[in-house]
């Protein structure tokens, strides 16, 4: 794993279990697509709306290839719809981080 995307979720805080919901049918969905799922985060002390999840890829190609499989995957579309319809992510951004290696 050469790349990590993290993606940083601001939540409603009072639908943090429609998040956790989601979150976790993201943990079958994400593997079975290509990603290298590190992990969903809730808030749990401190702030009470920010969410991560972190997945892994070899290289940059490798996220586009899997977000092209994202867009026509049955599982992945319906739970996306479910975010959609029940409106508890306020924002979403995603950053790429790469390891740091000893030398």
């Amino acid at each position: 794993m050469t790349i990590t995307c993290c993606i940083r979720y601001v939540i409603d805080p009072y639908k943090k279990d429609d998040f956790e919901e989601y979150a976790r049918k993201w943990l079958t969905i994400i593997p079975a697509l290509g990603g290298d799922l590190l992990g969903y985060f809730l808030p749990h002390e401190g702030t009470n709306n920010v969410a991560l999840a972190m997945i892994g890829f070899e290289c940059l190609a490798s996220y586009e290839t899997y977000r092209g499989r994202l867009r026509s995957d049955a599982a992945s579309l319906a739970n996306l719809k479910f975010a959609q319809d029940r409106k508890f992510i306020l924002e979403e951004t995603r950053t790429f981080l790469q390891p740091v290696r000893a030398r």
